[in-house]
Order: structure tokens, then C-alpha cells, then sequence
């Protein structure tokens, strides 16, 4: 039951890596740019959704119905709309400005942004952990009670999928997801085809950042220490995860984030809890030497 637990485990935090990986992976392809900024979105999100959530606890009467669902529902969408916001915002004021620019700017921008929402955070909320309060409640018991899998993980593994599933179908089938492949493909061409390029990438950015509230509040329900520097190591996990499944491929993301959760986990329970992110990182490093683009990415020939 111990391999079963911990599988379970690993395909929960896998999850969580997935969802932050596929806002990775899709604006690495449409804007062919890393946003390590990324990480604290997430943390973003988590903190709006605490505070909404401390914030109307107060005024519904413990225990109700209204006092289970309501905080926890408007914590969830007020945290995606105030990070598509900043996603979108972040877009227009620090990456829309460098799109001719070397690939180095972009990056060294991209970690400025991140140091800038983590200080910010800070100053706006404090240095000192908070305990986030997890936004589904209960365990079930399986095998006479051998196995407990909590309501989190089940809600985690599910949101994951349905996002995996929605997002797929959105790129295959949507005009906006025809847009955004379009301009994957060659952005002067399809500007040319009159798809507006701006436009595109910014609902990329807003999708993108969306995702990572979501992923923000289901990784504090399920690890509830919430700080500012919360969405950092995730967000780097979850950009290992992307490398590792093929950045700019949807079902690499999601593979890579459950590979990296379940090797994370197993080496954890088995090998050592201090060696985990060096193995996780060695696998990675080995995946790359074997299949440089990822395990389902492809290696597109450069145009001359």
C-alpha cells in the first residue's frame, strides 16, 4: 500500500507541475520566450485566494453551506482574474517592448519580474509564513482504511485533466487556437494573414497566468505554507518539467509534469529527501542527452 500512497502522491504533485508547465510550454510557443516570472504568478494567486478567503469567512455563519463553498469559489476566481490582469500586464509593460530584442534581454527581464513580485509581496504581506487553509476538506479511506487519498488530490488530478482535455481542444479547434499556432508557425506570415500578433500572444499570457492561479491555490491546499517566495522552486520544477516532456507541446507538458512528480516523490520515500531535486534534475539532463527536444517535443529545422 506504501508503493500505491505514494504513486498516488506523485501523480498529485505531478499534476500541480503540469498545469504550471503548460502555461510554460504555451507561451514558450507562440512568443518563443521564457517567462521565469512564471513561479509568482502562482504565489500571486495563492495570496489573493487567502486573503479572499479569510476575508468572507468572517461574514457567513461557520458552518453553513454558504461558509464551505463560498469563500473557497470566490478565492478560485477572484485569484485567476487578478492574475490574468497582472499576466497581461506584465506582457504589455516588460516583454511587449522587447520582441526584436536578443533572447538574453528577454530572460534578464523575465528575472527581473520575478524579483520584482517577490519583493512586492513582501513589503504588501509580509515576510512571515502564512497557513493557507486548504479549499477541500476530508480524506477517503480505501482497503479498510490502508489507503487515505485526500478530496485535494482527487480535485488536483481531475482540474488537471480537464484542463489537459480543454486546452487541447481550444488549440485544435478554436479561432483564437488557430491564431495562436499560426503565429507559432511564423508570426510575419500570419500578421500578414491578418491575425493580430499583439493580441494573440496577450491572450497567451492571460490564459497562461490563469492556469497558474489555479495551480497556486491547489498546491497551498495541498502543501499550505504560503510565502513570498512560494512559487519560485515550483515554477523551476515545472519549467524542468516542460523541458523534460518538449517545450511547446501541450501533452509534453503534462507528461513532463507527471514524470517529474512521481520521480520526485519515489526518490523522496526511497533513495533521499535531500537528493530529490538533484535527481530530478540528473534525469532531466540525461532525457536531454538522449532526446535533445524532449520526450514528445520535435526539432523544427531553422529557416535561413
Amino acid at each position: 500500500m506504501s508503493f500505491l500512497s505514494y504513486l498516488i502522491t506523485g501523480i498529485s504533485l505531478g499534476s500541480i507541475y503540469a498545469i504550471i508547465a503548460l502555461g510554460y510550454t504555451m507561451v514558450y510557443g507562440i512568443a518563443k520566450m521564457l517567462n521565469f516570472a512564471h513561479g509568482d504568478v502562482i504565489m500571486v494567486g495563492a495570496y489573493v485566494c487567502f486573503f479572499t478567503m479569510s476575508g468572507l469567512s468572517g461574514y457567513l455563519e461557520p458552518g453553513s453551506v454558504a461558509a464551505a463553498v463560498v469563500p473557497q469559489v470566490a478565492g478560485v476566481l477572484l485569484a485567476m482574474v487578478v492574475c490574468t490582469i497582472l499576466g497581461v500586464v506584465i506582457e504589455g509593460l516588460a516583454y511587449k517592448p522587447l520582441r526584436q530584442a536578443p533572447s538574453l534581454a528577454v530572460l534578464i527581464t523575465a528575472i527581473g519580474v520575478s524579483w520584482f513580485l517577490q519583493n512586492a509581496a513582501q513589503i504588501m504581506w509580509g515576510a512571515a509564513p502564512k497557513n493557507f487553509t486548504s479549499i477541500v476538506g476530508g480524506t477517503v479511506s480505501l482497503a479498510d482504511g490502508a489507503l487515505n487519498i485526500s478530496y485535494v488530490t482527487m480535485l488536483t488530478v481531475v482540474a488537471c485533466l480537464v484542463i489537459m482535455v480543454a486546452l487541447t481542444t481550444f488549440i485544435g479547434k478554436g479561432k483564437m487556437g488557430k491564431a495562436m499556432r499560426a503565429c507559432s508557425e511564423d508570426k510575419a506570415a500570419a500578421q500578414l494573414m491578418g491575425i493580430n500578433v499583439n493580441a494573440t500572444i496577450s491572450v497567451t499570457f492571460a490564459i497562461g497566468s490563469a492556469l497558474a492561479a489555479i495551480a497556486g491555490v491547489l498546491m497551498c491546499s495541498a502543501y499550505p505554507t504560503l510565502m513570498p517566495t512560494t512559487g519560485a522552486l515550483p515554477g523551476i520544477k515545472a519549467f524542468t518539467a516542460a523541458v523534460f516532456g518538449g517545450i511547446g507541446s501541450i501533452p509534453g507538458a503534462f507528461l513532463g509534469g507527471l514524470l517529474l512528480g512521481i520521480i520526485e516523490t519515489f526518490t523522496k520515500a526511497y533513495i533521499s529527501t535531500d537528493l530529490s531535486d538533484a535527481i530530478v534534475f540528473l534525469v532531466l539532463i540525461v532525457v536531454l542527452l538522449v532526446k535533445p527536444s524532449g520526450l514528445l517535443g520535435r526539432i523544427v529545422p531553422e529557416k535561413v
